[in-house]
């Protein structure tokens, strides 16, 4: 008896397990957001949001204590910002297969979106409609990460854009 009820909580587990990963495929979230944390020996924070509209995801990044100037800025595979340095969140979201490019460019990788311009405060604002990347679906960006770069993405380096060091480092989860 003690085995049949061990299977039978063993299969009504699975049932429900598989039930719930269906639902949160079919899901169809809004909106998707980043809190921004500083790698090991860097100070950059802030929040980027994913808000989805009819024309594309609207993009809404704050970031505070950068350097002045330009700083590479991604989606990468993983939403995975345990390691210090950020490396393990892998490479670019590029599910598509594509060469890198700017989030303008004809062929790029989903997660490309060019540079943040920090101003003299460290102060960056980043605000665009993008019509690649999706909230939802097999190419969706929700359990990945948004890396923000050390140096500007030159846009043509492949496959990476020689922004160098991951300075910080965010994890995409379902937004309100």
């Amino acid at each position: 008896m003690k085995h049949f009820l061990s299977l039978f909580i063993g299969i009504f587990a699975g049932v429900a397990g598989t039930r719930l990963y269906h639902q949160q495929k079919t899901l169809n979230y809004s909106k998707a957001i980043a809190v921004i944390h500083p790698t090991k020996n860097n100070n950059v924070t802030g929040t980027v949001t994913f808000t989805k509209e009819h024309n594309g995801t609207h993009i809404h990044a704050e970031l505070k204590n950068l350097s002045p100037g330009k700083h590479g800025f991604h989606i990468h595979e993983l939403g995975d910002c345990s390691c210090d340095d950020g490396m393990c969140t892998k490479g670019h979201f590029n599910p598509t297969n594509q060469p890198h490019g700017g989030k303008n460019s004809e062929q790029r990788h989903v997660g490309d979106m060019g540079n943040v311009s920090a101003d003299q405060n460290g102060n960056a604002v980043l605000d665009y409609i993008d019509t690649r990347i999706k909230i939802n679906g097999p190419y969706g960006i929700i359990g990945r990460s948004i890396i923000v770069h050390a140096d500007e993405d030159d846009l043509l380096s492949q496959p990476t854009g020689n922004s160098g060091a991951r300075i910080g480092c965010g994890v995409i989860g379902i937004g309100d």
